[in-house]
């Protein structure tokens, strides 16, 4: 089924059309060059469309660093890029990063080359983790690679009550290592590390969602770690059900980009001989809270 949204371009009319990507989570919206100015009305139905659904995909965009850069300040400021040698580098434009596997004289040019990536949400081992996520896609292998999403808020929605009552108040420990693998959960030692809410509520839509995940979750605060272990063990295969989430399989052209307040994303595994090339940003958000 498909919705017809009209809405104002900086160049005039354009018809937006949004079609869901599956039947939980996502959409893709036609009818926007992401790489000319928005004008308000644009913004505000793009802003919906991906409050209402967690991601939205922009198809066959052909765009640089600015225009991007410019797209996710529509929704909030843009986190800025602190280059070191666990990041990867785009350019000038310090709003951007490389996901990338590609070698330039003998050093990777990107971040997060190679290997498949359990399901996690990005920042949530800071104290305000970003809210939107942004990757534009340039070069893609033959095959593998595809991104999952899951509904955090169905994740949420779907648990048993009386799981539900035990989760009122819980907070778990969220960590992250840069200088180790980062396909690979990291110990709470290791590096970056916050205390969030295991359910949290998203700012704008008023909704629960689910906030841990099998990449990062590390403990629940306040339980053993054989207890911690075997709830968090049940909440993570909970989350991933297929039912409620969405496979993408990229293409050169693709934008997408992902609310991390209510979602959740997975990487697959790819032939690490084929290049792979995203450009990446991110909006800053705010502090968790139940």
């Amino acid at each position: 089924m498909q919705t017809a949204l009209e809405a104002q371009s900086a160049a005039g009319p354009q018809p937006l059309t949004v079609r869901p990507l599956s039947r939980w989570i996502g959409a893709q919206i036609d009818g926007v060059d992401l790489s000319r100015p928005l004008d308000v009305q644009t913004v505000a139905a793009i802003r919906q469309i991906w409050l209402d659904y967690g991601i939205v995909l922009f198809r066959g965009q052909d765009f640089g660093e600015d225009d991007q850069v410019r797209f996710a300040g529509y929704f909030g400021p843009v986190a800025q890029r602190v280059v070191n040698k666990h990041e990867g580098f785009s350019g000038a434009n310090p709003g951007l990063m490389f996901i990338s596997n590609i070698r330039e004289n003998g050093k990777l040019i990107g971040a997060l080359p190679d290997g498949e990536m359990m399901f996690h949400s990005d920042q949530c081992y800071l104290e305000t983790p970003c809210m939107a996520s942004m990757l534009y896609a340039m070069e893609i292998p033959s095959r593998g690679g595809n991104t999952l999403f899951a509904n955090m808020y169905r994740a949420y929605d779907t648990l048993p009550g009386s799981l539900k009552a035990e989760l009122q108040g819980a907070r778990a420990v969220n960590a992250y290592d840069y200088s180790n693998n980062p396909t690979q959960r990291a110990r709470i030692s290791d590096g970056l590390h916050a205390v969030h809410p295991v359910v949290r509520t998203h700012p704008e839509t008023g909704r629960k969602a689910l906030y841990v995940n099998r990449l990062m979750t590390q403990k629940i605060v306040g339980m053993d770690d054989a207890q911690s272990d075997q709830l968090l063990g049940r909440l993570f295969d909970h989350l991933e059900n297929p039912e409620w989430i969405y496979e993408h399989a990229w293409r050169p052209g693709d934008l997408l980009m992902w609310d991390n307040r209510c979602t959740a994303h997975a990487r697959q595994d790819f032939d690490a001989s084929e290049r792979r090339l995203l450009r990446r940003c991110v909006v800053l958000g705010d502090q968790p809270y139940e």
